[in-house]
């Protein structure tokens, strides 16, 4: 067993870059074509030298993989596919003593059918409690209990063969959890005591705003307040229970709470609940200095009054890859911009990409980096015989899914499979391997040594806020400490502040020493 990370808290998450492994997709270690955790331990000297504090590992627990891994049939067992308990430990430690920590996802909204606790429920044991079970609306029971619809399409109800309906807000293989049950809330504070014990630093928690349903479990009707399964206010007492075992461990979370509402979102951070919460707002902004700057500004208001750091992500195992958003006419976030044959430029979306990447990185708070990012991967198209996301098939084939941004990754070159290990589990586009780490790395121009660079040189922002600084249309410019921060997103080059070094730039300055369109630059004051 690992070493428990011990029950102190220095703050490490307040600033810290952190990167998230799909393991499926990082490196294959025994040549089967799935990514494992010994291709993770292989490539730890990788992350290192990238200069990331954490890894966020996407679920690595047994399951079916009808969901990608987020159909968990058991938290305590790492899925065959990627290896065992025993090497989740190592690398655990191993990646401790390169400084890097580890945080686990937990899915807390559901399992998977193949649960032992669901399986006992079709049984007709008492288990049966542990979710939501209910007999169908109609003269014969043949319509679903209610008008709830599963995040990937459909009604979120399935019927058994005797006759009752069971809930499931994604797929049919992910029942939901009775969060009304007591026995569910022990399960999960003795899953977080299992994985702390094992070393574990932190948690990210799926869906965390989903947990509580209405007791009754009524319509979805339009203005219905408060939302019969969305930011209940019994949820709290939920998180306030975790807060209570992390902190014996000194460990920390990251919550996925999608809510428009910034009070709302905020509860969610009080000190006696979780640390952080991804800022999807941020994420879902298009290339617009002003709207940029709106969700700045929004988001570190909506974290001051509760004193949390705020979280900065482009992108993660759920939507498009940057490269490919920014290089498109609509950079917004929407499901929408992933239909088959949305036409790409790909040197507009890099540069663009650049520039995220270094904002991001000089804003306070944390900053998640998804796999590949770094290596400026573009979406991938994926044959329609080769899609495993459940999206697409629950979408009739409308909308491709997320398996685009989820391809394995390119380390070498010169090797078959881009260096990945075996035949990839899904399709690696022709040209992949110009993406490889290993040539990015002797390139001082490209987009790994870029956010080598700026990881690196990321603590000259110091800790304090930025200070917006005069800048013309289009351009966003912003001090903290005694560094500057400047992006370009108007339709021309324009002058750089006073400064009295230039201490990273996404690319080059023009013949006139000007900030080029789709630019950013960082400057010492």
């Amino acid at each position: 067993m690992g070493q428990p990370t011990p029950a102190t808290d220095d703050g490490w998450w307040r600033s810290a870059v952190i990167y998230q492994v799909y393991v499926r997709s990082f490196a294959d270690g025994d040549g089967d074509g799935t990514g494992d955790l010994a291709g993770v331990r292989a490539r730890l000297p990788y992350l290192a030298e990238l200069g990331v504090d954490a890894l966020w590992f996407n679920p690595w627990y047994r399951s079916p993989m009808k969901d990608g891994g987020y159909d968990v049939a058991d938290y305590r067992a790492v899925d065959p596919a990627f290896g065992n308990l025993a090497e989740a430990e190592k690398l655990i430690a191993e990646a401790r003593e390169l400084g890097i920590r580890t945080l686990v996802d937990i899915v807390p909204n559901h399992v998977s059918d193949q649960h032992p606790w669901f399986r006992a429920a079709l049984a007709g044991g008492p288990e049966r409690e542990l979710f939501h079970f209910r007999p169908g609306r109609g003269e014969h029971g043949e319509l679903p209990p209610n008008d709830w619809q599963s995040e990937f399409g459909g009604p979120a109800w399935t019927r058994l063969p005797d006759g009752d309906w069971y809930l499931h807000l994604f797929a049919p293989e992910q029942p939901d959890l009775n969060w009304a049950h007591p026995a569910v809330r022990q399960e999960h504070e003795d899953i977080l005591r299992f994985w702390f014990e094992r070393g574990v630093a932190g948690v990210r928690i799926d869906s965390a705003a989903l947990l509580v349903k209405h007791p009754e479990l009524p319509d979805v009707t339009e203005g219905r307040d408060p939302h019969p399964y969305v930011d209940r206010d019994e949820l709290h007492d939920v998180y306030r229970a975790w807060r209570a075992v992390a902190d014996e461990y000194g460990a920390v979370f990251v919550g996925e709470v999608w809510l428009p509402d910034a009070e709302r979102f905020a509860r969610y951070l009080r000190p006696d609940e979780l640390h952080t919460a991804f800022n999807f707002s941020f994420m879902s902004c298009p290339w617009d200095a002003a709207r940029l700057r709106r969700s700045i500004d929004d988001t570190l208001a909506e974290h001051a009054p509760v004193g949390a750091p705020a979280t900065w992500v482009l992108c993660n195992h759920d939507v498009t890859r940057t490269v490919t958003r920014y290089g498109r006419a609509d950079t917004g976030f929407d499901f929408a911009t992933k239909a088959f044959g949305t036409p790409t430029d790909l040197a507009l979306g890099t540069r663009r990409a650049r520039a995220a990447a270094l904002l991001s990185l000089a804003l306070p708070g944390v900053v998640y980096v998804y796999q590949g990012e770094e290596l400026g991967l573009p979406e991938a198209d994926i044959p329609l015989d080769r899609i495993e996301d459940p999206m697409h098939a629950r979408s009739g084939g409308t909308d491709p899914g997320r398996d685009g941004c989820r391809v394995p990754l390119p380390w070498a070159a010169g090797e078959p499979h881009a260096g990945f290990g075996g035949e990839p589990w899904l399709p690696q586009p022709d040209g992949w391997a110009a993406y490889a780490a290993d040539r990015q790395a002797e390139d001082p121009g490209s987009m790994l040594r870029l956010y080598r660079e700026a990881v690196r040189l990321r603590p000259v922002f110091g800790d304090g806020p930025p200070t917006w600084l005069p800048a013309p249309d289009g351009v966003l410019a912003f001090a903290r400490a005694d560094a500057l921060c400047v992006v370009n997103l108007s339709d021309t080059s324009v002058d750089l502040p006073a400064h009295s070094a230039l201490l990273l730039a996404g690319g080059p300055l023009d013949t006139a020493g000007r900030l080029p369109r789709d630019t950013a630059v960082w400057l010492r004051a």
